[in-house]
């Protein structure tokens, strides 16, 4: 009898190995999830233009595609054989004119490369220290430099060093070393969170400078949104004239920056716009009080209504506004409300070395609640060396310039800043309304928007603006040279109002200049327009007319290369 036998398609109901149906399932199980990979990448990229449709709306977001072309573009012919070579020339040939201005040279110049072979006496290095300080500079003694130089005085300037002295090892780093120093700059920061009215529960640190507190700020609000909305793509909405530090916040701590124009006539960020950027990413609003380029506060109100209505931090800074901004009301001048009064604001970055006179690397940092402060704290709980933590970029801080801070402060009161308020907004009142209204200026310059503060900028529609800029720096000014429109500005300080007259009488010769150069071109029939001669003209003058970049990055970088060169 024979055996049964299953049929054979019931034999071996799994596939055979050899039958290459196992492959078939693995290249099935690659497809699903390469066509997973590819339907996440298409969400996520239809989800970044739809963001950047709401932000910018479609005429703006071409807008942005057609400069980012042309950028691109222009960076292809610069990096062209021919080109590039030449340009690197003239790049070259502009940083080694910047070093011969720069660097000392010539019969009796002594550089210092390596350590002496023998110690100096103390007078050789006091007579070294003298020949360094008499080197020629712009004269910021005579009240000739714009900004840089905010000085309270010689008597103020005399008790900074005593202070610096008696405190001169001391290191924030280690409170209980240093109770001094610890309780001196507790009392700088409460001192600061009561002139901006601050509310019960405020907090803040000091900082080396106005950078320095944007940074923490811009690092706080991301660890903020981070730990509290899980957000991993940041975004901050910053007005265009804001200063560069949180630009360079963005890049140090990977944040988008979306940049919102400040339109004339009044120069303000756009609030409309502001709005329309605000999507799920965003951690920060920003705005100025007074900005940097022409001293124009932004609408804080609005900016804190909509921050407090969206549940976002609004960061306000008033580094450059500092100890003026506060008092203006005070001092009798118009003000427009700015601090911790507004619900919405979250933080405020003061320079304390600016217009509160203290010496160069003091500034603080406000937040309306220590929770906030806390978010940009540095701890690290198992390094072999112990615990480690620190409240800001910096370990070791110089107590000295924290003790010359708290002298400054106490030395001046509020009366004292009062008073300064006073002489320094007055004395750009004074620059504004020349401008304003003297003959042989007002139909030649104009005031960017309508500052407050101590900062007044101007523009011209029939100069060039940066050959004026030069003809300020041949009368022995240094003023700031602006971009986006073409302008100047003077940031008044206590020895500007001591030379305010000279500086006005200044702008006029220097614009009657202009205008003869012009008038003289014309009878030779050269047209109006002359091309840029002086250093002003010539940087800002090709970087406004460059789509790309890419050159006056590496002008700048040489820039900073020049610094470190003995």
């Amino acid at each position: 009898m024979g055996s049964s036998r299953l049929p054979v398609s019931l034999r071996n109901p799994l596939p055979s190995p050899k039958s290459g149906s196992g492959s078939n399932y693995f290249a099935l199980g690659r497809d699903t999830l390469r066509n997973l990979i590819f339907l996440l990448f298409l969400l996520r990229w239809s989800r970044k233009t739809v963001l950047q449709l709401k932000g910018r709306g479609l005429f703006g977001s071409i807008s942005e595609l057609y400069v980012s072309i042309r950028r691109t573009l222009y960076g292809v012919f610069l990096s062209a054989p021919g080109v590039k070579s030449r340009v690197q020339k003239e790049v070259a040939e502009a940083i080694a004119k910047l070093e011969g201005k720069l660097i000392p040279s010539g019969p009796g110049t002594i550089r210092y490369l390596t350590l002496p072979k023998e110690p100096w006496t103390e007078d050789q290095v006091r007579a070294e220290l003298a020949k360094l300080g008499e080197m020629e500079h712009t004269r910021w003694e005579d009240g000739l430099v714009s900004g840089a130089v905010y000085h309270g005085g010689d008597s103020l300037i005399k008790l900074q060093a005593e202070a610096f002295e008696k405190f001169s090892v001391a290191n924030p780093i280690h409170p209980d070393v240093f109770p001094g120093v610890r309780k001196m700059e507790a009392e700088i920061v409460a001192m600061v969170l009561a002139m901006f009215d601050a509310p019960a529960g405020a907090a803040g640190v000091t900082t080396s400078g106005g950078t320095e507190s944007i940074l923490m700020a811009c690092l706080s609000a991301r660890q903020k949104a981070r730990m509290e909305r899980g957000v991993t793509e940041p975004e901050m909405i910053v007005p265009e004239t804001a200063h560069a530090a949180f630009r360079k916040a963005g890049s140090y701590f990977s944040i988008k920056v979306h940049l919102v124009a400040c339109p004339a006539p009044s120069y303000t960020v756009n609030i409309p716009s502001v709005s329309r950027l605000i999507n799920s990413n965003t951690i920060l609003l920003v705005g100025s009080a007074p900005n940097f380029p022409h001293g124009i506060i932004d609408d804080i109100s609005a900016l804190s209504l909509l921050a407090h209505r969206r549940r976002l931090p609004l960061h306000v800074d008033c580094c450059l506004g500092s100890f003026l901004v506060p008092f203006l009301s005070r001092a009798g001048f118009p003000t427009t409300p700015f601090d911790f009064r507004l619900k919405g604001v979250t933080s405020i970055s003061c320079d304390t070395h600016k217009y509160g006179f203290a010496p160069k690397g003091n500034s603080t940092l406000l937040y309306r609640t220590s929770a906030l402060r806390s978010y940009q704290y540095f701890v690290s709980a198992d390094w072999s060396g112990g615990v480690y933590a620190s409240p800001s970029i910096a370990g070791s801080r110089p107590g000295a310039l924290i003790a010359s801070c708290w002298a400054s402060l106490m030395s001046q009161g509020e009366a004292g800043y009062i008073e300064s308020c006073s002489k320094i907004v007055g004395a750009a009142k004074k620059i504004e309304t020349t401008i304003r209204t003297h003959p042989a200026l007002k139909d030649q310059v104009e005031v960017i928007g309508k500052p407050l503060v101590s900062v007044v900028a101007f523009t011209s529609q029939t100069l060039n603006v940066y050959d004026l800029a030069d003809a300020m720096s041949a009368r022995g000014w240094h003023l700031n040279a602006l971009q986006n429109p073409p302008a100047i500005h003077v940031a008044v300080t206590l020895p500007i109002v001591g030379a305010v007259d000279r500086l006005i009488g200044d702008i006029v010769g220097a614009v009657d200049g202009e205008r003869e150069k012009e008038r003289v071109r014309i009878a030779e029939g050269k047209g109006a327009k002359g091309p840029p001669k002086g250093d002003a003209a010539a940087l800002y003058g090709v970087a406004g007319s460059l789509p790309n970049k890419d050159v006056v990055v590496q002008l700048a970088g040489g820039f900073l290369d020049t610094l470190y060169k003995a």
